[in-house]
């Protein structure tokens, strides 16, 4: 239960911080970055604690 809601919302995070642009359309780097590390989190849990692929 708990890796499931720690999957969703780092999800969550990774989304936010990969899609955000501010007006001008532009990215911010900081956001980039913590999104790309909390997709990595968030695959980690996926795979190796809740489908046990690895």
């Amino acid at each position: 239960m708990v890796d499931i809601l720690f999957v969703t919302v780092t999800a969550f995070i990774a989304w936010h911080g990969l899609t955000w642009r501010n007006e001008a359309g532009e990215s911010d780097a900081v956001r980039l970055l913590f999104g790309a590390i909390a997709l990595l989190f968030c695959l980690r849990v996926l795979f190796v604690d809740i489908f046990r692929v690895f």
